[in-house]
């Protein structure tokens, strides 16, 4: 397995986004970690005071961990920023997110920020939708069995996340199953199908949701609009 890229620069770049005195969406993944570091030597340096809302467990305690202060939703009105990654990115800004297991969270902080910026290595940038991998779905279990059989009935070949000896659950206590679905040409009709299906809470699909897009290639770092701009 290829060594992930080292975001160091893109992290400390994206810190210029950041209005003093403002709350602060803390994604997950690799590209998210950076950010959380760096943002955390910068509040530690007493160069920057912000409230973070992070999108998992994992970025909730490691943000802890750095001396950033964690609010909820109900301490604030509005996230002034978030900042997250994503497993791609095509032409128009649009995204696919979730490998890393945290995909409700992540569009409920993306949704309710006034500027979402995601940070990517140019391996995550795609011709279309869907040509990495897959396309994670998150599914309360109640629904597992006819979210599989919909999604199947779709033209997907679906399988349940595991982990260990059972099946991944998410945060939120639901199951993940990633969808191979072949180039999506139409990413907006195709979200919107999927999160119809009932027992579906989200899918890894972020369109019309990013505002900037940073890509960091060696120490070029390119700032590009997304598909929200």
């Amino acid at each position: 397995m290829a060594d992930k890229p080292d975001l160091s620069l893109l992290a400390e770049r994206a810190l210029e986004l950041i209005p003093n005195n403002s709350v602060v969406g803390l994604g997950t993944g690799s590209a998210a970690t950076a950010f959380i570091h760096a943002l955390g030597a910068r509040v530690k340096a007493g160069g920057l005071s912000v409230r973070g809302i992070p999108t998992s467990d994992v970025s909730d305690t490691l943000a802890k961990q750095l001396g950033i202060p964690i609010i909820k939703f109900e301490d604030v009105e509005h996230i002034d920023v978030c900042f997250d990654g994503a497993d791609e990115v095509d032409p128009n800004g649009d995204l696919v997110k979730g490998w890393g297991g945290a995909l409700l969270r992540e569009k409920v902080v993306a949704g309710y920020a006034k500027k979402f910026v995601v940070l990517v290595g140019p391996e995550k940038l795609v011709p279309v939708l869907g040509t990495r991998d897959k396309v994670p779905v998150e599914v309360v279990p109640f629904a597992l069995t006819p979210c599989i059989r919909h999604l199947t009935r779709m033209g997907f070949v679906v399988t349940p996340r595991e982990k260990g000896d059972g099946l991944y659950i998410t945060d939120n206590g639901n199951y993940i199953l990633d969808c191979k679905t072949g180039p999506i040409r139409d990413p907006h009709g195709t979200d919107i199908a999927i999160s119809a299906i009932p027992g579906v809470a989200g899918t890894g699909l972020f369109v019309k949701r990013a505002h900037v897009i940073m890509i960091q290639d060696g120490t070029n770092i390119d700032v590009r609009k997304g598909s929200a701009a």
